[in-house]
């Protein structure tokens, strides 16, 4: 099973709430898209912080998951900061890139980057994952 298909077989519920459609994955990446709906925005019609934040804590924990040692028995988010950029309006797709900066025994650091269609830079996202 590829690491795509092993994150495409997992049941992650608020990730298939939110729409997150995985599209690529291996060790060092992975990359999912989100539709930014209705019910995911703020005051005209832009994608909520919230949901931005959601967005990335999904991508970066598949990411883990993905990344963990044998014995491991899943992961939970630490700590995730966000520097919010620009936005991005309703009915288009945002992309989130999750990249490793730290894989250790106990913990694993994943910065993300969330886009808007065309490349325009929504947010980072840096995260600490527990290694359960």
């Amino acid at each position: 099973m590829t690491p795509l298909e092993k994150i495409q077989s997992m049941k992650l519920p608020f990730a298939e709430l939110k729409g997150v459609t995985f599209v690529e994955a291996d060790k060092d990446r992975v990359v999912a898209r989100m539709l930014v709906r209705p019910d995911l925005c703020t005051l005209h019609h832009t994608i909520h912080g919230g949901a931005i934040m959601a967005f990335a804590d999904s991508v970066g924990a598949a990411a883990t998951l993905i990344n963990l040692p044998e014995d491991a028995k899943g992961t939970t988010t630490l700590e995730s900061k966000t520097n919010f950029i620009g936005g991005a309006k309703e009915g288009t797709t945002v992309t989130a890139t999750a990249m490793p900066i730290h894989r250790g025994r106990r913990t694993q650091v994943w910065t993300t980057r969330v886009e808007a269609e065309g490349g325009k830079l929504v947010a980072i996202v840096t995260q600490t994952q527990m290694v359960l």
